[in-house]
């Protein structure tokens, strides 16, 4: 809680005049400010002795109360400690008379926009003392205040919660109640195709940081009257906002519990890292290099997945939200996939299958045969290195790895001008010339790369970082133990995988426990007219995507 000084400077008396030192030419100026200066540093001592956590903690350790208070010079002082007026150039309090009522405006000039509260304030200036009879509160509130979304609160926290979030709130001298109207205008981007989840044919709108636009693009793809957005709020000092998504009549509604249970538990500063926080928050795996949930910035993508059954969480300020639960062959597929005919479909998911198993297990069966050329069939007898390396393959490996790692990085953080110089750089001066200077091995440098390329074809980029790590681990273990490690190794990243859990549901379904038509499903795009249920991982209420035929 906080730490309250009872021989503070505070403001909570309402009724205690203001104290002013008037100036006296000709005298020294240090003695006529003694008195103000030792009012300014008792109220600084103050200051830095509080050690709130939350609005309304502040709010009551500088007035002893969280009501609003009917003077609007003691709401001013308040809001000049708690939310830096004065201080903060984008911190507004406007105070202007209307029909004889002394008001203060409170906004941050960053959110609100300037056409609605200009129409507001046109308003407001047709007041009369005559048309007060009735009362301040109730001639703002329901007859000028020409707004849709428009509410009362007695709580100066709210008020100033709600400001901060890019609401304008109205102080009326007098009264104890403020008005709160949604004047927000965030800054915001045009929603534009993401980048990690491109399509050939397809939408070209992807989630943007504004919640309420991410929301939206949803509700656009989904106008079922069941379809449901709940706002919590996360972090004591971020207030962000969060929003559970679901279709009220599909999903599993004891999940639905569960998940808002445990963010409404979190107690946290903030996540100003948005979904990733949040996910950590409530996943709480752990070291588990898997992800146990699903992103996506596909609002088609969010659409399918409500209608699946699935709860979607959006993050204010993330262009990405969290789908949950997910499977591991979840996170393998593509929207590329249900673009194109089932045949197709089902081509270019196999093909995809191949490059993430490709980048799992090409090296380390690759590393197996050159160091046990008795396991080689007869028919791979030209597969392995034709001339030894100055450093031992399995150290070649690793530094591939790591060197492909840094490389991935650097392309990250450097500008797109020198993209292009950078890649060639990679690609001759680093590869080329170690394989010349006899430091590298061909078939090492070749494999990696179809490695690499099966990493970046996985359609998640958390699993194709997870499905490296195991990768390394199988490397070694092959190295080390030769044909068992790779067998052992195998056989304990699948127990490791079984016996994880997304949300109570097994991150191996449809493959363990085994279900035949779920994971013909997986294998093969099935024409859209002959999926007629639900996965049923899902639990869903209603399992059935179309009616049945008796």
């Amino acid at each position: 809680m906080m730490n309250q000084d009872q021989g503070g400077t505070g403001f909570e008396n309402e009724q205690e005049p203001r104290h002013v030192v008037e100036y006296v030419p000709g005298t020294n100026e240090l003695e006529h400010h003694e008195e103000d200066n030792s009012v300014n540093r008792a109220e600084q001592i103050k200051k830095q002795s509080e050690m709130s956590d939350t609005v309304e903690e502040s709010v009551a350790y500088w007035q002893k109360s969280d009501a609003i208070s009917r003077s609007l010079e003691t709401t001013k002082k308040t809001l000049d400690k708690v939310v830096a007026l004065g201080e903060s150039f984008d911190v507004v309090f406007r105070e202007m008379t209307f029909g004889g009522v002394k008001t203060g405006l409170f906004f941050i000039n960053g959110f609100a926009k300037d056409y609605i509260m200009q129409e507001i304030i046109k308003r407001l200036t047709y007041l009369t003392p005559e048309s007060l009879d009735s009362g301040a509160l109730h001639s703002f509130f329901d007859l000028y205040i020409p707004h849709i979304q428009v509410e009362k609160t007695e709580k100066l926290s709210k008020v100033i919660n709600d400001v901060l979030i890019g609401m304008s709130a109205l102080f009326i001298e007098g009264e104890r109640i403020a008005i709160i109207m949604d004047t927000r205008s965030y800054p915001v981007r045009s929603p534009e195709e993401p980048s990690l989840e491109r399509v050939v044919r397809g939408s070209r709108d992807g989630f943007t940081e504004t919640m309420l636009t991410n929301v939206s693009l949803v509700r656009r793809r989904l106008r079922d009257p069941g379809v449901k957005f709940e706002v919590l709020k996360v972090g004591r000092r971020t207030q962000t906002d969060v929003c559970i998504s679901y279709i009220d009549d599909i999903v599993d509604k004891a999940q639905v519990d569960a998940v808002r249970k445990k963010i409404e538990n979190i107690d946290i500063d903030g996540i100003p890292l948005a979904d990733k926080q949040l996910e950590e928050a409530i996943v709480k795996k752990g070291w588990n290099p898997y992800p146990l949930v699903r992103y996506s910035e596909r609002p088609d993508v969010v659409a399918s997945h409500l209608l699946e059954g699935r709860v979607v969480l959006f993050v204010d300020t993330s262009p990405s939200v969290i789908i949950l639960p997910t499977t591991f062959f979840d996170l393998c597929q593509h929207a590329e996939e249900n673009r194109q005919t089932p045949f197709m479909g089902t081509y270019l998911r196999w093909v995809r299958f191949f490059g993430i198993f490709a980048s799992l297990f090409l090296l380390p069966m690759w590393l197996l045969v050159v160091i046990h050329p008795e396991l080689k069939p007869v028919a791979l007898s030209f597969i392995g290195p034709q001339q030894t390396a100055k450093i031992p393959l399995i150290a070649q490996f690793l530094i591939v790895e790591f060197g492909v790692d840094l490389m991935r990085m650097a392309a990250v953080h450097t500008p797109t001008p020198l993209a292009s110089a950078m890649g060639l750089i990679a690609a001759i001066l680093i590869g080329d010339i170690a394989v010349k200077t006899g430091l590298f091995v061909n078939e090492v440098v070749l494999y990696m790369a179809v490695a690499a390329i099966g990493m970046f074809a996985t359609p998640s980029y958390e699993l194709g970082l997870a499905n490296r790590v195991v990768r390394l681990f199988l490397l070694v273990a092959v190295a080390i133990f030769g044909a068992p490690g790779l067998i052992v190794g195998t056989t304990v990243f699948i127990i490791y995988l079984t016996t994880q859990r997304s949300y109570n549901s097994s991150y191996m379904w449809p493959f363990i426990p085994f279900n035949a038509k779920a994971m013909a499903a997986i294998l093969f795009r099935v024409p859209v007219i002959t999926s007629k249920l639900r996965p049923s991982f899902n639990k869903t209420r209603d399992n059935t995507r179309m009616p049945q035929k008796e």
